[in-house]
Protein backbone atom coordinates (compact mmCIF):
# COMPACT_ATOMS: atom_id res chain seq x y z
CA UNK A 1 0.00 0.00 0.00
CA UNK A 2 1.22 3.27 -1.26
CA UNK A 3 -0.78 6.00 0.45
CA UNK A 4 -2.82 5.61 3.61
CA UNK A 5 -5.95 6.70 3.16
CA UNK A 6 -5.69 9.64 5.71
CA UNK A 7 -3.59 11.98 3.71
CA UNK A 8 -5.96 11.93 1.10
CA UNK A 9 -8.87 13.27 3.57
CA UNK A 10 -5.96 15.35 5.55
CA UNK A 11 -5.75 17.34 2.20
CA UNK A 12 -9.77 17.25 1.43
CA UNK A 13 -10.16 18.75 4.82
CA UNK A 14 -7.47 21.52 4.85
CA UNK A 15 -8.49 22.57 1.17
CA UNK A 16 -12.16 23.16 2.47
CA UNK A 17 -10.78 24.43 5.78
CA UNK A 18 -8.85 26.91 3.19
CA UNK A 19 -12.25 27.89 0.96
CA UNK A 20 -14.40 28.65 4.27
CA UNK A 21 -11.65 31.29 5.89
CA UNK A 22 -12.09 32.99 2.63
CA UNK A 23 -15.27 33.69 2.80
CA UNK A 24 -14.93 34.89 6.10
CA UNK A 25 -14.27 39.12 5.29
CA UNK A 26 -13.79 39.60 8.47
CA UNK A 27 -10.05 37.08 9.33
CA UNK A 28 -9.18 37.79 5.96
CA UNK A 29 -9.10 41.20 7.14
CA UNK A 30 -7.35 40.83 9.90
CA UNK A 31 -5.04 37.80 8.85
CA UNK A 32 -3.29 41.15 6.39
CA UNK A 33 -3.36 43.70 9.01
CA UNK A 34 -1.32 40.78 11.34
CA UNK A 35 0.44 40.30 8.31
CA UNK A 36 1.57 44.50 7.78
CA UNK A 37 2.68 44.29 11.94
CA UNK A 38 4.78 41.69 10.81
CA UNK A 39 6.07 43.47 8.14
CA UNK A 40 6.65 46.39 9.88
CA UNK A 41 8.38 44.64 12.70
CA UNK A 42 11.02 42.93 10.56
CA UNK A 43 11.63 46.22 8.60
CA UNK A 44 11.40 48.85 11.68
CA UNK A 45 15.09 49.94 10.97
CA UNK A 46 13.79 50.55 7.15
CA UNK A 47 10.55 51.93 8.09
CA UNK A 48 11.18 54.15 11.62
CA UNK A 49 12.28 57.82 11.13
CA UNK A 50 14.68 57.65 13.99
CA UNK A 51 16.44 55.47 15.94
CA UNK A 52 14.09 54.31 18.80
CA UNK A 53 16.64 55.20 21.57
CA UNK A 54 17.68 58.96 19.59
CA UNK A 55 16.98 61.71 22.44
CA UNK A 56 15.84 65.70 20.31
CA UNK A 57 16.78 67.55 23.44
CA UNK A 58 15.22 70.53 21.75
CA UNK A 59 11.47 68.58 21.31
CA UNK A 60 10.68 67.04 24.58
CA UNK A 61 7.22 66.25 24.67
CA UNK A 62 5.81 68.00 21.86
CA UNK A 63 2.57 66.70 20.38
CA UNK A 64 1.96 65.83 16.61
CA UNK A 65 4.00 67.28 13.63
CA UNK A 66 5.43 67.44 10.54
CA UNK A 67 9.04 66.14 11.85
CA UNK A 68 7.43 63.78 14.72
CA UNK A 69 4.49 62.18 13.02
CA UNK A 70 3.07 60.93 16.68
CA UNK A 71 5.48 63.51 19.26
CA UNK A 72 8.09 63.21 21.06
CA UNK A 73 8.25 61.98 24.64
CA UNK A 74 9.50 63.33 28.22
CA UNK A 75 13.36 62.49 26.91
CA UNK A 76 12.61 63.81 23.51
CA UNK A 77 11.94 60.62 21.74
CA UNK A 78 9.84 59.81 18.64
CA UNK A 79 7.63 58.28 19.48
CA UNK A 80 6.57 56.89 15.91
CA UNK A 81 9.71 55.08 15.90
CA UNK A 82 8.97 53.72 19.34
CA UNK A 83 6.01 51.83 18.34
CA UNK A 84 7.58 50.82 15.13
CA UNK A 85 10.16 49.10 17.42
CA UNK A 86 8.19 48.40 20.25
CA UNK A 87 5.91 46.02 17.53
CA UNK A 88 9.00 44.12 16.77
CA UNK A 89 9.76 43.82 20.17
CA UNK A 90 6.23 42.46 21.01
CA UNK A 91 5.50 40.50 17.97
CA UNK A 92 8.52 38.79 18.77
CA UNK A 93 7.82 37.45 22.06
CA UNK A 94 4.19 36.75 21.25
CA UNK A 95 4.68 34.76 17.87
CA UNK A 96 8.18 32.95 20.07
CA UNK A 97 6.72 32.54 22.90
CA UNK A 98 3.87 30.71 21.65
CA UNK A 99 6.13 28.33 18.56
CA UNK A 100 8.20 27.15 21.80
CA UNK A 101 4.77 26.24 24.19
CA UNK A 102 3.56 24.74 21.06
CA UNK A 103 6.58 22.27 20.58
CA UNK A 104 6.77 21.81 23.87
CA UNK A 105 3.00 21.33 23.95
CA UNK A 106 2.52 19.06 21.18
CA UNK A 107 5.63 16.14 21.96
CA UNK A 108 4.25 16.20 25.71
CA UNK A 109 0.45 16.32 24.74
CA UNK A 110 1.01 13.71 21.96
CA UNK A 111 3.28 11.17 24.18
CA UNK A 112 0.88 11.29 26.84
CA UNK A 113 -2.27 10.66 24.85
CA UNK A 114 -0.10 7.77 22.57
CA UNK A 115 1.18 5.91 24.96
CA UNK A 116 -1.89 6.07 27.67
CA UNK A 117 -1.51 3.82 30.48
CA UNK A 118 0.72 5.01 33.89
CA UNK A 119 2.55 6.95 31.76
CA UNK A 120 -1.01 9.05 30.84
CA UNK A 121 -1.83 9.28 34.39
CA UNK A 122 1.59 10.36 35.94
CA UNK A 123 2.09 13.39 32.95
CA UNK A 124 -1.65 14.79 32.97
CA UNK A 125 -0.89 15.31 36.90
CA UNK A 126 2.11 17.26 36.43
CA UNK A 127 -0.35 19.38 34.05
CA UNK A 128 -2.44 19.46 36.67
CA UNK A 129 -0.28 20.51 39.38
CA UNK A 130 0.52 23.70 36.96
CA UNK A 131 -2.94 24.40 36.52
CA UNK A 132 -3.63 24.37 39.39
CA UNK A 133 -1.19 27.25 40.44
CA UNK A 134 -2.43 30.95 38.99
CA UNK A 135 -0.51 31.54 35.51
CA UNK A 136 0.09 34.92 36.84
CA UNK A 137 1.89 33.70 39.99
CA UNK A 138 3.51 30.65 37.91
CA UNK A 139 4.75 33.26 35.63
CA UNK A 140 6.18 36.28 38.36
CA UNK A 141 7.99 33.62 40.11
CA UNK A 142 9.46 32.21 36.76
CA UNK A 143 10.87 35.15 35.62
CA UNK A 144 11.71 36.08 39.23
CA UNK A 145 13.71 32.62 39.42
CA UNK A 146 15.37 33.74 36.45
CA UNK A 147 16.25 36.85 36.76
CA UNK A 148 18.30 35.85 40.17
CA UNK A 149 19.84 33.12 38.52
CA UNK A 150 21.63 35.80 35.98
CA UNK A 151 22.88 33.98 33.46
CA UNK A 152 24.02 36.55 31.18
CA UNK A 153 25.33 39.94 32.65
CA UNK A 154 23.48 42.69 30.32
CA UNK A 155 20.44 43.17 32.38
CA UNK A 156 18.76 44.01 29.58
CA UNK A 157 19.59 40.32 27.92
CA UNK A 158 18.72 38.83 30.84
CA UNK A 159 15.16 40.48 31.03
CA UNK A 160 14.26 39.55 27.51
CA UNK A 161 14.90 35.55 28.12
CA UNK A 162 13.94 35.49 31.29
CA UNK A 163 10.19 37.02 29.89
CA UNK A 164 10.65 34.38 26.86
CA UNK A 165 11.35 31.62 29.36
CA UNK A 166 8.72 32.80 31.72
CA UNK A 167 6.23 32.90 28.97
CA UNK A 168 6.85 29.40 27.49
CA UNK A 169 6.92 27.54 30.75
CA UNK A 170 3.31 29.02 31.33
CA UNK A 171 1.72 28.74 28.22
CA UNK A 172 2.29 24.79 26.90
CA UNK A 173 0.21 23.05 29.79
CA UNK A 174 -2.76 24.05 27.94
CA UNK A 175 -1.83 23.19 24.76
CA UNK A 176 -0.65 19.92 25.77
CA UNK A 177 -4.09 18.78 27.51
CA UNK A 178 -5.53 19.58 23.95
CA UNK A 179 -3.43 17.70 21.78
CA UNK A 180 -3.68 14.78 24.26
CA UNK A 181 -7.16 14.64 23.86
CA UNK A 182 -7.06 15.11 20.14
CA UNK A 183 -4.42 12.18 20.07
CA UNK A 184 -6.77 9.67 22.14
CA UNK A 185 -9.52 10.47 19.56
CA UNK A 186 -7.18 9.94 16.38
CA UNK A 187 -5.44 6.64 17.88
CA UNK A 188 -8.52 5.08 17.67
CA UNK A 189 -9.39 5.52 13.80
CA UNK A 190 -8.79 3.39 11.10
CA UNK A 191 -6.13 4.44 8.98
CA UNK A 192 -4.07 4.65 12.57
CA UNK A 193 -4.87 0.75 12.73
CA UNK A 194 -3.64 0.27 9.23
CA UNK A 195 -0.28 1.68 10.08
CA UNK A 196 0.10 -0.41 13.24
CA UNK A 197 -0.83 -3.32 11.20
CA UNK A 198 1.81 -2.68 8.37
CA UNK A 199 4.23 -2.70 11.27
CA UNK A 200 5.04 1.21 10.97
CA UNK A 201 6.95 1.85 14.71
CA UNK A 202 5.04 4.48 17.30
CA UNK A 203 6.62 7.17 16.68
CA UNK A 204 6.27 7.28 13.29
CA UNK A 205 2.87 7.13 13.38
CA UNK A 206 2.56 9.48 15.48
CA UNK A 207 4.79 12.29 13.66
CA UNK A 208 3.89 11.14 10.94
CA UNK A 209 0.06 10.34 10.42
CA UNK A 210 -1.48 11.34 14.18
CA UNK A 211 0.70 15.04 14.03
CA UNK A 212 -0.55 16.27 10.65
CA UNK A 213 -3.98 15.54 11.51
CA UNK A 214 -4.67 17.24 14.41
CA UNK A 215 -2.77 20.12 13.25
CA UNK A 216 -5.98 22.29 12.63
CA UNK A 217 -6.95 22.82 16.45
CA UNK A 218 -3.03 23.06 17.60
CA UNK A 219 -3.10 26.29 14.77
CA UNK A 220 -5.96 27.58 15.99
CA UNK A 221 -5.15 27.58 19.97
CA UNK A 222 -1.91 29.26 18.30
CA UNK A 223 -3.11 32.07 16.67
CA UNK A 224 -5.10 32.39 20.58
CA UNK A 225 -1.60 32.24 21.90
CA UNK A 226 -0.15 34.76 20.64
CA UNK A 227 -2.13 37.59 21.21
CA UNK A 228 -2.26 36.20 24.76
CA UNK A 229 1.66 36.48 25.12
CA UNK A 230 1.40 40.28 23.64
CA UNK A 231 -0.86 41.11 26.63
CA UNK A 232 0.89 39.24 29.70
CA UNK A 233 4.28 40.81 28.25
CA UNK A 234 2.53 44.53 28.26
CA UNK A 235 1.17 43.89 31.33
CA UNK A 236 4.28 42.86 33.20
CA UNK A 237 5.94 46.02 31.52
CA UNK A 238 3.55 48.02 32.39
CA UNK A 239 3.86 46.71 36.18
CA UNK A 240 7.74 47.11 35.97
CA UNK A 241 8.52 43.08 35.74
CA UNK A 242 8.67 42.74 32.13
CA UNK A 243 11.50 44.49 29.19
CA UNK A 244 12.50 47.75 30.77
CA UNK A 245 14.43 50.76 29.00
CA UNK A 246 16.16 51.43 26.79
CA UNK A 247 13.93 48.21 25.27
CA UNK A 248 10.68 49.18 23.70
CA UNK A 249 8.00 47.12 23.67
CA UNK A 250 4.35 48.25 23.40
CA UNK A 251 3.57 47.53 27.31
CA UNK A 252 6.87 49.79 28.31
CA UNK A 253 5.67 52.69 26.16
CA UNK A 254 2.09 52.09 28.15
CA UNK A 255 3.98 52.55 31.40
CA UNK A 256 6.17 55.59 30.00
CA UNK A 257 2.79 57.29 29.21
CA UNK A 258 1.11 56.23 32.24
CA UNK A 259 3.17 58.67 34.24
CA UNK A 260 2.01 61.80 32.14
CA UNK A 261 -1.17 60.60 30.64
CA UNK A 262 -3.83 63.83 31.74
CA UNK A 263 -1.05 66.35 30.63
CA UNK A 264 0.50 64.30 27.69
CA UNK A 265 -2.24 61.91 26.59
CA UNK A 266 -0.51 61.03 23.07
CA UNK A 267 2.10 58.76 25.22
CA UNK A 268 -0.68 56.56 26.02
CA UNK A 269 -3.14 56.83 23.86
CA UNK A 270 -0.73 55.85 21.05
CA UNK A 271 0.61 52.48 22.15
CA UNK A 272 -3.03 51.34 23.37
CA UNK A 273 -4.20 51.63 20.13
CA UNK A 274 -1.47 49.19 18.42
CA UNK A 275 -1.84 46.83 20.98
CA UNK A 276 -5.27 47.03 21.40
CA UNK A 277 -6.04 47.08 17.38
CA UNK A 278 -3.17 43.95 16.81
CA UNK A 279 -5.00 41.95 19.68
CA UNK A 280 -8.44 42.20 17.95
CA UNK A 281 -6.73 41.41 14.38
CA UNK A 282 -5.46 38.40 16.23
CA UNK A 283 -8.63 37.33 18.49
CA UNK A 284 -11.12 37.63 15.24
CA UNK A 285 -8.13 35.91 13.20
CA UNK A 286 -8.23 32.91 15.60
CA UNK A 287 -11.93 32.89 15.47
CA UNK A 288 -12.34 32.74 11.63
CA UNK A 289 -9.59 29.84 11.77
CA UNK A 290 -11.64 27.55 14.44
CA UNK A 291 -14.96 28.41 11.89
CA UNK A 292 -12.71 27.15 8.88
CA UNK A 293 -11.51 24.30 10.71
CA UNK A 294 -15.17 23.09 12.73
CA UNK A 295 -16.30 20.37 10.29
CA UNK A 296 -19.69 20.73 11.94
CA UNK A 297 -19.66 24.29 9.90
CA UNK A 298 -18.85 21.98 6.36
CA UNK A 299 -22.85 21.93 5.39
CA UNK A 300 -23.44 25.88 6.27
CA UNK A 301 -20.59 27.60 4.17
Amino acid sequence: MSQLPNQTASKSLWADSVLRLKKNKGALVSFYFVSLVCLIAVFAEVLSPYPFHKQHIDHLLESSSSKFWLGTDSLGRDVFSRIIYGARMSMAIGIFTAIISMVIGTIYGGISGWVGGRVDSIMMRAVDILISIPSLVLLILVKVVFDSIAFFENPELRALTGMLLALSVVGWVTLARVVRGQVLQVKELTYIEAARALGSPSWKILFKHVFPNILGPIVVLLTFQIPSNILIESFLSFIGLGLQPPYSSWGVLASDGWRSMRSYPHLILYPSMALGFTMLAFNLFGDGLRDAFDPKLKGKS
